[in-house]
């Protein structure tokens, strides 16, 4: 068979969201799903657990009377001690709202990425979240914050990545309710 007829033999044909996608079969190998389901999960632990732990103060990144439930600000703290050339406005949005909105964040992209369902919009909202704490440590390696080992780039990055990798390859299908919830409210930007 010719390598041109061998990949037309195998390639799948897919609409997703309204769009044709061709994949290949590597797309639909057990390994990779759950590579991608491990991955979703992983990252959706890395949002849950700062919420526990803001909320609780289990004494690893938050301390018991800095506790959440204990008076504690999880956002405030952080948004007023911000040192860079975005501060200003990070001082300006330290209020108590932000502290509901940071941790409600925080809950639903981490429920969301373990159970697989609304994973696509968890990944653009965990994504912006993201983004904003970058911002806040920029320019990274300062004095006041860190040491980077890269000046420009750090793991809310690679973070963003993963949360979108996620997303786009319907990771919650494996080990999650990504299906169920796809039959529910279809294949847009709550799947």
């Amino acid at each position: 068979m010719s390598t041109i007829a061998h990949a037309a033999h195998s390639s799948h044909r897919h609409i997703i969201g309204g769009d044709e996608v061709y994949q290949e079969e590597i797309v639909h190998s057990a390994t990779l799903r759950g590579l991608l389901a491990g991955g979703r999960i992983l990252i959706g632990w890395t949002f849950l657990w700062p919420f526990l732990d803001k909320l609780f103060g289990f004494g690893f990144a938050t301390p018991s009377e800095r506790a959440w439930i204990n008076g504690g600000t999880p956002a405030q703290g952080f948004l007023n001690n911000t040192t860079g050339p975005f501060d200003g406005f990070f001082h300006a949005i330290a209020t108590p709202f932000a502290d509901w909105l940071f941790m409600a964040g925080l809950l639903g992209i981490g429920v969301a990425m373990m159970l697989g369902a609304g994973v696509k919009l968890a990944a653009w909202t965990g994504t912006l979240l993201l983004f904003f704490m970058y911002l806040a440590e920029f320019p990274l390696g300062q004095p006041d914050t860190f040491v980077a080992v890269n000046p420009i780039t750090d793991s809310h990055w690679i973070e963003a990545a993963l949360l979108l990798i996620c997303a786009y390859t319907l990771s919650g299908d494996t080990f999650g309710l990504g299906k169920w919830w796809a039959k529910i409210v279809g294949n847009g930007w709550l799947r």
